[in-house]
């Protein structure tokens, strides 16, 4: 009993530090688009509206991956939830959707916030409690 409980706790370590090490790579992946970004949206035309949706399409870009990486971290079920609902709004920006995208989109944020209700209603989000009361 002790052996599978000493290997399976290998198995357990192995895999933490696996998604570390790809945590890191994604964020090394992140700074290097947000490096090459940067230098790419100042040579755009910032007269034109796609200019506009480039720079918030890129912008979601960054701030997903930094929460996949906070994902693979944390393993928290809030941070899962957020990152879906970046992924979501990152699709519904786009100005060429269809009907049923929308309809799809606005269930899938529906659902977000059902689960967020149910599932951590409870418990306040720690950034809450760090900051304090602001109003």
């Amino acid at each position: 009993m002790d052996r599978s409980r000493s290997i399976s706790s290998y198995y357990r370590t192995i895999a933490v530090w696996i998604e570390r090490l790809l945590a890191l790579v994604i964020l090394g992946g992140v700074l290097v688009f947000g490096v090459r970004s940067a230098h790419s949206l100042a040579t755009m035309d910032w007269q034109l509206t796609e200019t506009f949706y480039e720079f918030i399409y890129r912008v979601l870009l960054l701030v997903i991956g930094l929460e996949l990486v906070r994902t693979l971290v944390t393993h928290d079920l809030r941070a899962i939830l957020e990152l879906l609902a970046l992924v979501v709004a990152r699709k519904m920006l786009k100005p060429d959707l269809a009907v049923l995208d929308i309809l799809f989109s606005v269930l899938a944020f529906v659902a977000l916030l059902a689960a967020n209700h149910f599932w951590l209603s409870t418990s306040s989000p720690p950034e809450s409690k760090e900051r304090g009361n602001f109003a």
